[in-house]
């Protein structure tokens, strides 16, 4: 089955949240944000910006009617700041202008006075100051001062990896529109359409009952529209709960850059231990997360740092320790991957400074340790699976890496400036949102009278192929042909308390829901059809929508069963709901069992890098995936290739940087580089590995959103190793990402 949105994205005719024709009278919000990093607010004069031509009005904290709060895990960040600003584009107001471009001109006129504070973009200094987000968390197991005992060689090193811009193609953006009985719907692109309710109903002062989100698609969002989206979406609620008229906020893009969360940089400390065979016996890391100046979901990102602290590798005696660092910052927030890369990323430079240190190729190291069926995870899950070690020897063999090696030797023998660069890449990745009451779903399913069929669920379409996986699921089980199948848009009314479309868990949640929900309507109709055709129900079963009786096609048709469930008064509508099994994490001890399943795999990454320059590119990518039982293999494909790149960005090109007074200096495209088509591997070979699947996967077709990302770690040292065949006296200094001019001095460097 071919995406169903396919034609809409290329022809032009899917529908975004700008796309929707405008009621009349429908007014336009422009945010008003502060442009100094810290400080106090002295004065706020709206005189000029108010009387300006074209608006209506302007609103700011005094004018809220509930609680100026928009914190979701914690309640430290006000829609509107009141008596102090903490980072740049920090709210401060919104102002309405019967068009965008009228609010956008009015905003040159709102004058506001500050008294200029200390600013804190370190986070390292932050810590020494006290300035945290929330208490520090550590993750153990073993005993470190045994294992360090144990170790025949200790290393010791730091490690920077830079935030990411999410770049999405449909900016952050709301159209809230006013119903009867002071009730709001709010039409808006976001992940997490309860986020948005709930908040709007506490900000307006109402149930969340007035309130209705909907959502039909995304134009990306890679974690940017889980928590980042509400604030716009509330300010469009708040000026239609004022004015009692529609409201559009749509940001432009420099305004999306420019006050947005994004990736959160780490800064981090690594000591690891091997004993004389290579096997790691102690590893013990601190991580200081750049969380910016509130909260958002720093807490679970934090988390999942620290769940993912040793990647694919099994080691004793562990420490992990994490302080999540207040910074004048915009406040850092979801991205693909959500921690893991920043934890992967310090093991595996853990790793190859031990293996620098010592002589010897750094996957000599990560093959001693990977996972093993019956080790246990630091945080207290057993590994139940060898699909570390077997997608590790899947690459080995299919793509025969020692070959590989070789011709990397050769080629920079033969080659004086150029030079070519290669690593391996292993990944595990948990699956479930590790606050268990999260993991829960519903899905509500109508069978019409002519046999069609329309589902809602809570699963949010961004690109990312749900909702075809979802028609798939309702295809499968009610054995009848996808054009009969189709998804409503994700809304708060039909369907309650959702969670976000995030953690890779959406199409598991939303498509176990949507199973449960489908097979008790089809238990009915068989029901019926062993009544009409006199046969037993368990020799029922409908196939190319007929029915049988046993493998004898009786001549019923699907259409023709579902008019006569109908006319019976059979219930042919139901409500599945399900939550993960088996998953539990005490965070007391900070034990337990968080993840319905684990995903694995190995890539293999060869680079070559042009010395006189240090301009460079991906050759290939070869990669062996833990798919399960993928039976969504294309849109999987789509989400490997597309989140393998983005990977490579952010380990090689994207660069966010911050001035002292917390300007972002990378606030365009033309400042901001991500990969294009040149920057793409110039091969990416995937082959999935051969395994049974898990039974908490859909279909038993394993997850895929975001653990690929993780392979593009691998170009940054595939880009280290051609750097130290050029030059011998190159010292890496773990930084990321690490691009074309951190490259050339390193080509460069001298002892």
């Amino acid at each position: 089955m071919k995406n169903i949105d396919s034609y809409g994205h290329v022809s032009g005719s899917s529908v975004y949240v700008d796309d929707i024709p405008e009621i009349t009278g429908t007014l336009h919000a422009v945010p008003i944000y502060s442009s100094v990093a810290h400080a106090r607010i002295l004065n706020i004069d709206i005189t000029r910006a108010k009387n300006a031509e074209g608006v209506v009005d302007v609103f700011m904290a005094k004018d809220i009617p509930g609680e100026n709060q928009i914190g979701g895990i914690l309640p430290d960040e006000p829609l509107f700041a009141e008596d102090e600003v903490h980072f740049i584009g920090q709210p401060i107001a919104v102002i309405i202008a019967i068009s965008h471009f009228a609010a956008r001109e009015a905003r040159n006129l709102v004058e506001i006075e500050y008294e200029e504070l200390e600013v804190v973009i370190d986070p390292r200094e932050a810590k020494k100051k006290g300035h945290l987000l929330f208490p520090p968390r550590t993750f153990a197991n073993g005993d470190l001062k045994k294992g360090i005992e144990e170790s025949e060689y200790l290393f010791s090193g730091s490690v920077e990896s830079g935030g990411q811009e999410h770049l999405y193609i449909e900016t952050q953006g709301s159209y809230a529109i006013p119903q009867e009985n002071k009730k709001i719907k709010i039409i808006c692109s976001t992940q997490g359409p309860t986020i948005v309710q709930k908040t709007a109903a506490r900000v307006l002062g109402l149930q969340m009952h007035n309130i209705e989100v909907d959502v039909t698609r995304l134009g990306g969002a890679f974690g940017g529209k889980e928590d980042q989206a509400t604030a716009w979406a509330v300010m469009a609620a708040l000026a239609v709960y004022k004015l009692k008229k529609p409201v559009k906020l749509i940001l432009d893009r420099d305004d999306d850059i420019l006050i947005t969360g994004k990736r959160h940089p780490y800064s981090s400390d690594f000591i690891i231990g091997l004993d004389k065979d290579l096997k790691i016996k102690s590893y013990e890391v601190t991580y200081y997360q750049n969380g910016g100046a509130a909260a958002d979901l720093s807490p679970a990102i934090m988390e999942r740092t620290l769940f993912h602290a040793t990647n694919s590798y099994f080691i004793p005696n562990v420490k992990a320790t994490a302080f999540s660092c207040r910074t004048n910052i915009v406040p850092f927030t979801a991205f693909r991957g959500f921690g893991a890369p920043q934890a992967m990323f310090v093991i595996e430079s853990a790793i190859a400074h031990a293996a620098r240190e010592l002589g010897i190729d750094k996957s000599l190291i990560q093959e001693r340790n990977l996972f093993k069926p019956g080790d246990s995870f630091h945080y207290g899950q057993v590994c139940n699976s060898g699909n570390a070690m077997k997608s590790w020897g899947t690459l080995q063999s299919q793509y025969n890496v020692e070959a590989e090696k070789q011709r990397v030797r050769e080629f920079n023998l033969n080659n004086t400036f150029l030079k070519k660069g290669i690593s391996i890449m292993p990944i595990c990745f948990g699956i479930s949102f590790t606050k268990t009451p999260m993991n829960q779903a519903r899905a509500l399913v109508h069978v019409y009278q002519d046999g069609s069929i329309g589902i809602s669920s809570g699963a949010v379409e961004m690109g990312q192929g749900v909702n075809t996986k979802l028609i798939q699921v309702a295809s499968a089980a009610f054995n009848i042909d996808y054009s009969r199948v189709k998804i409503e848009s994700t809304n708060t009314t039909r369907v309650a308390n959702t969670s976000p479309t995030a953690a890779s868990t959406g199409a598991d949640l939303n498509g176990k829901a949507l199973q449960i929900a489908c097979n008790e309507i089809v238990d009915r109709l068989k029901r019926k059809a062993a009544e009409i055709l006199q046969a037993d129900q368990e020799d029922i079963r409908i196939k190319n929508e007929e029915v049988f009786v046993g493998n004898k096609a009786s001549g019923l048709y699907w259409d023709e069963l579902v008019e006569t469930a109908f006319l019976s008064r059979v219930k042919l509508s139901e409500v599945g709901h399900y939550t993960t099994p088996v998953i539990d994490f005490d965070k007391t001890i900070e034990k337990g069992h968080p993840f319905a399943y684990h995903v694995y795999g190995t890539a293999m990454t060869i680079v070559h890098l042009d010395c006189i320059k240090g301009t460079y590119a991906i050759d290939s990518v070869k990669i062996i995936h833990d798919s399960g039982s993928n039976v969504f293999k294309s849109i999987d494909r789509g989400q490997i290739e597309g989140g393998l790149v983005q990977g490579i960005g952010w380990m090689t090109l994207e660069e966010l940087k911050y001035d002292n007074k917390g300007i972002l200096l990378a606030d365009s495209l033309s400042k901001y580089k991500v990969p294009d088509i040149y920057m793409a591997p110039l091969s990416i070979e995937i082959s999935a590995l051969e395994t049974d699947g898990d039974e908490l996967a859909l279909l038993k077709s394993k997850a895929v959103g975001e653990p690929p990302f993780m392979y593009g770690i691998g170009a940054y040292f595939a880009l280290q190793n051609a750097i130290e065949a050029f030059n011998p006296n190159y010292r890496p200094n773990y930084d990321a990402p690490l691009t074309p001019e951190k490259v050339l001095l390193g080509l460069y460097e001298v002892k």
